[in-house]
């Protein structure tokens, strides 16, 4: 009989609301017959496979990998959604951080674990009815489908296993697999999550797949497939053939229809949650988006990730607060939406060319409250975004660059050239160094301090650096005293019911402009997008004609902010270079006019002269150099 070595920690985890514990511990070191023989074995073996999955959560950085509890550095910043002190550019996947195993290992050791389960399960079916062996192998084959999802979108083709190895049963010869196709790989992935689909029951403890969550990942790994298969440029094959990197452009019909039927299959299932919404009223609507990402009976819910204090925890509150919300740890601001990101929004006033309006007729508009020029933004924006001057845990937050002291009579002329990176003129601009202020005496006899409490400060990191702060996911009632970086333990959604309608609204975008119209599929996209944006408290699209794959792509990218999404979309659209290659992203500068008791906005380029740049070649990240020295059959991607 086998053995198998297992962690007591995963006998620990929690699969419910309330965590359920084992009267006794078991060994560290278990047979066959411990496991399977008992649902309390085969719970902690699910455990240990979920705990495994490779989820870009709260504890995710492309700088360190999954799973790393010290998240500076943020995917977010890798984007353009948003600037940190710690991210000047664009990036790939960090192979070596700190010695730990790299994402290819992790990933085979998960998919070991799932194809071991499969394998031995049925050897104790007499145990347990037909449903519940059904189920089980269902979970474990939507765990390999979302690994093997994990490893092609950075790899493209990987070796295909789909059974358990051993060795010296089976000779080093035989271990030494060599990369499948690209689309072998996709097409793995979509047969395990049709078994998990037929297999799986309608609902599942939290955190643990049902049929809707496999379909809902379908979706999201055949679009993904689609896009390859539609904009990838980048070709590598084998000696047989097998191409390793790209899929054939012929394909990318069959993968867009599977992921829009695959989306088509949550119809019914789940709703996007509308709780506390109100139409007509913004603060209600604002309210609802805030409050979705917390309340765990959320019907928009699709798979999430759990984490419970103290056992399990990650610190994305410490990282993220404002500089005045900061706790003791002394870390803040690490995460600052870009402006860039915040054009996107219905309600801003703007420009022709869409950017932001700060200025009329060469004079920069003037405001009685910084939260003014905001007015009439839609409320998903403040929901996901702290703009300067709003409120967070009942204070207002003050986000300035300074106070300008100089003469005020026919308004104020921009402050620096367009397109400038240069710092601002120390002349007629009172301006902090750090949080340790001196405050400014105003003509009226009050003081102020130059920067508020959250900055731009010039010389310290701990500050807003773009003007704004984010609020997705920052616990809205959370204490001072536990914003620490071993405290947070908010869930961390993987699939809502929103990503599936934008899935559906792009597959079938995608369908339509590829000649696929046996199908009113550009009705239907019109239809999932209005959905997200009325309860976004955005306009809605007037019609059909308004529907195209840029705002498809728009609407992703505002409706998934800050979710760890965009990183992988902009790879899969193969934009990222077009996007970033010498970029500079945009900021919004708030300045107190002490002359005119007002403020004003500078919407400049980052000061900090951050370019992003992204090289090509990251679209296929590197195989680990230690795995092709373990095997002369696995290929490099290509200029690596």
């Amino acid at each position: 009989m086998k053995k198998y070595s297992y962690m007591i920690l995963a006998f620990l985890l929690c699969w419910t609301s309330a965590c359920k514990k084992l009267d006794t511990l078991p060994p560290n070191i278990i047979t066959d017959q411990d496991v399977f023989s008992n649902s309390a074995g085969i719970q902690a073996y699910m455990a240990r496979m979920y705990a495994e999955l490779p989820l870009e959560d709260f504890r995710y950085s492309p700088a360190r990998g999954l799973n790393f509890f010290w998240i500076i550095a943020p995917v977010s910043a890798t984007t353009g959604e948003a600037l940190s002190r710690d991210q000047n550019g664009s990036m790939q996947e960090n192979l070596t951080f700190d010695d730990r195993p790299t994402t290819w290992s992790l990933c085979y050791k998960t998919i070991r674990d799932a194809n071991y389960f499969a394998e031995n399960l049925p050897k104790y079916a007499s145990n347990y009815t037909p449903d519940q062996v059904n189920a089980w192998l269902g979970e474990a084959r939507f765990i390999r489908a979302v690994t093997y999802f994990a490893l092609v979108k950075r790899y493209g083709g990987v070796p295909l296993v789909d059974k358990v190895l051993n060795y010296p049963e089976q000779s080093i010869a035989e271990l030494r697999i060599p990369r499948s196709s690209e689309e072998k790989i996709y097409d793995l992935i979509s047969s395990d999550l049709d078994y998990a689909y037929t297999n799986l029951p309608a609902s599942n403890q939290v955190s643990r797949a049902n049929k809707y969550a496999a379909a809902g990942f379908k979706s999201r790994a055949m679009l993904y497939a689609g896009t390859v298969a539609k904009y990838n440029n980048i070709s590598l094959v084998d000696g047989s053939g097998n191409r390793l990197c790209g899929i054939p452009a012929a394909k990318a019909v069959t993968y867009f229809k599977a992921a829009y039927d695959a989306a088509a299959l949550l119809d019914g299932k789940y709703s996007l949650y509308k709780k506390s919404w109100a139409a007509g009223d913004k603060n209600a609507q604002y309210q609802n988006y805030v409050n979705m990402f917390f309340d765990a009976s959320s019907p928009e819910n699709i798979f999430v990730r759990q984490y419970h204090y103290p056992e399990s925890v990650h610190g994305y509150d410490a990282y993220n607060v404002p500089r005045q919300l900061m706790g003791a740890n002394g870390y803040s601001s690490e995460v600052n939406p870009s402006l860039n990101f915040v054009e996107m929004f219905d309600g801003i006033p703007k420009n022709a060319d869409g950017t932001i309006k700060t200025t009329t007729n060469g004079k920069y508009d003037l405001y009685t409250n910084t939260m003014d020029l905001f007015a009439n933004a839609e409320p998903r924006l403040r929901a996901t975004v702290v703009l300067p001057g709003d409120i967070m845990k009942g204070i207002s937050i003050e986000i300035r660059r300074g106070i300008y002291t100089g003469p005020t009579a026919g308004g104020i002329s921009p402050l620096l050239p367009a397109g400038s990176t240069a710092q601002y003129p120390t002349a007629n601009i009172v301006q902090s160094a750090n949080a340790s202020q001196t405050p400014y005496k105003l003509p009226n006899g009050t003081t102020m301090n130059p920067a508020g409490l959250s900055g731009f400060f010039t010389g310290d990191g701990t500050c807003s650096v773009s003007g704004f702060s984010v609020r997705k996911y920052i616990v809205p009632d959370k204490p001072t005293s536990e914003v620490l970086e071993n405290r947070s333990d908010q869930t961390w959604i993987e699939l809502r019911y929103a990503e599936v309608l934008l899935n559906r609204a792009e597959a079938a975008v995608e369908l339509n402009s590829l000649g696929q119209s046996d199908k009113s599929y550009v009705q239907d996209a019109f239809t999932q997008i209005n959905q997200i944006r009325e309860r976004a408290g955005a306009d809605l699209l007037a019609g059909t004609t308004d529907v195209n794959i840029d705002v498809v792509r728009k609407e992703r990218k505002k409706e998934l902010g800050f979710e760890n999404k965009q990183y992988w979309d902009m790879r899969r659209w193969r934009v990222a270079d077009k996007e970033q290659n010498s970029t500079i992203y945009r900021t919004l500068m708030p300045f107190y006019s002490a002359n005119d008791g007002k403020y004003f906005f500078d919407a400049r380029l980052d000061e900090r002269n951050s370019r992003y740049t992204f090289d090509v070649r990251w679209y296929y990240e590197q195989i680990p150099d230690g795995e092709i020295q373990k095997s002369q059959n696995l290929i490099q991607n290509p200029g690596y």
